[in-house]
């Protein structure tokens, strides 16, 4: 009759599931929406506080029955935020988000210190990019010193709920590994990288303790009581979103690529070792399972759909109705979808495009199919590049609001050449985090747990929502396909010569 939940912080809303696990059975699903602070300095920002009202919130929601039953609790956190803490536990200010682009001066500052990206990348197996932690700290520096002079402790946005929840401070190594300061190939802190990011202090010092992905900690008695919950309940160690969407989509072992068809694009796979490119072509993070989370995040997903369905007048909930009598190849025009700059490739100037455009193609279904098709090209690129690293993979569990549409996923099946499933459980991450309260609670009591065949046991998939490719359409994807790299290739060329996109 127990129940575990999973939290995900997100950067829109807090999400709470309740699941059975005897049952298996997502009993409750509740949200709550989240305020943000945005500055045209490209500043993105929450208070804490926002977060754990939003979490009282989601159990004021959660009957007193359900409450009664919780044995653990998971917490996913949008990665890469940064909560500053002093000595007594207060925060600072408000938490800078992943999303905060107002750090990039900050992000070339520690690289140029380290020796460079390249070098970044040995020392760490990542540059430092806008938006990752490190950049944040020399820009509070800068911009609120009174802030850096008293702050004791670095946390993370999942780090400080867990630290609400139980009086304790700690990270665990995937969302550690989002900092930039972890070198994920021995999962310790870069002495390097953190005195490029402040010579004349001793970050370590600010960094809580890190611990194994099973681990688990008690609630603090006083917040089980708030909350309604059993004083027994355990809180596992947590993650980044992406992390705790892998272990939702059942990502925990080789051979399954996870993605996310959201306003950005992700593709994320589990690997046993460091999988790390010298040419920064993928995040190279470690997962919250013990091993490494290989990222791949697009800039303009859903976006371009979106984008392309306004301007014609009509939602994208009627856009695979749109699409009929439309072929693959959207009649030879091409879009890359760079409408809001891009991170993969890297081009952060970057614009969108349409090519092939003639007296016949140029109608609003080719279009969007077009921002479709390059919006799945431009995740094909970078599954090109983790097949170059040796990756293999034998189907992709698919999720986010692109998922819904059934055109893309016989698109996605089609162009990656790979069977398509659409896991049951929607909240990839708060589900993901559920699980992972799970198996550290099994663990905790002395169970031997396997987290993999616990994840084959639990993720399921939708009914009638796993595709196929096709075979007649594959062959004309992939003649679309080269035409969008060349149309890339010239994007490049472009951009690099003129960076503000300027004749």
């Amino acid at each position: 009759m127990s129940l575990v939940v999973g939290l995900d912080v997100g950067t829109q809303s807090v999400k709470l599931v309740a699941y059975d696990a005897a049952t298996r059975r997502v009993v409750s699903t509740h949200g709550h929406p989240l305020e943000l602070i945005a500055g045209d300095d490209g500043s993105r920002e929450q208070k804490a506080q926002w977060w754990i009202d939003a979490i009282r919130a989601c159990f004021a929601k959660l009957d007193a029955n359900s409450r009664s039953r919780v044995t653990a609790i998971g917490v996913s956190g949008q990665q890469h935020g940064f909560v500053p803490l002093d000595a007594a536990g207060n925060v600072l200010a408000p938490a800078k988000l992943w999303c905060d682009t107002s750090t990039q001066a900050e992000c070339d500052e520690i690289m140029d210190a380290a020796g460079g990206a390249a070098r970044c990348v040995a020392l760490a197996g990542n540059p430092i990019l806008a938006g990752y932690t490190a950049s944040k700290l020399p820009w509070t520096r800068k911009h609120r010193p009174e802030v850096y002079a008293r702050l004791a402790t670095i946390l993370l946005p999942h780090d400080y709920v867990n630290f609400w929840l139980t009086g304790e401070r700690w990270m665990e190594y995937g969302d550690a590994s989002g900092t930039g300061w972890l070198d994920v190939r021995t999962r310790q802190w870069s002495p390097e990288l953190l005195a490029a990011t402040d010579a004349d202090r001793k970050l370590i010092d600010c960094l809580p303790p890190l611990v194994e992905a099973d681990a688990s900690f008690p609630i603090a008695p006083a917040i089980a009581d708030e909350l309604g919950l059993p004083r027994s309940v355990r809180i596992s160690a947590g993650g980044g979103d992406n992390m705790m969407a892998a272990i939702g989509t059942g990502n925990v072992e080789p051979g399954v690529l996870s993605m996310s068809l959201g306003t950005s694009g992700t593709l994320f796979a589990y690997a046993d070792h460091p999988v790390v490119d010298d040419a920064a072509g993928w995040a190279a993070f470690c997962s919250s399972t013990g091993g490494w989370l290989p990222l791949i995040c697009t800039m303009n997903c859903t976006i371009a759909t979106e984008s392309v369905a306004k301007a014609f007048g009509f939602g994208t909930r009627d856009g695979d109705a749109m699409m009929v009598g439309t072929s693959p190849g959207a009649g030879g025009l091409v879009m890359l979808p760079f409408l809001n700059g891009e991170r993969t490739p890297d081009l952060p100037h970057a614009r969108g495009s349409l090519h092939g455009m003639d007296l016949n193609n140029l109608t609003r279904g080719n279009i969007y199919r077009a921002a479709m098709e390059g919006a799945t090209y431009a995740l094909r690129n970078g599954y090109d590049a983790l097949l170059a690293a040796g990756l293999r993979f034998d189907a992709i569990r698919l999720t986010g609001g692109g998922s819904h549409s059934a055109a893309w996923r016989q698109m996605v099946a089609d162009v990656f050449e790979l069977p398509v499933e659409v896991p049951l459980q929607a909240e990839g991450a708060a589900f993901g985090a559920a699980l992972q309260a799970l198996w550290a609670h099994e663990r905790a009591h002395g169970r031997d747990a396997d987290l993999a065949a616990m994840a084959r046991e639990h993720v399921l998939i939708a009914p009638g929502l796993s595709v196929r490719p096709d075979g007649k359409n594959v062959a004309a994807y992939q003649a679309s396909y080269r035409q969008f790299l060349r149309h890339l290739d010239g994007a490049k060329s472009f951009y690099a010569s003129h960076p503000a996109g300027t004749a």
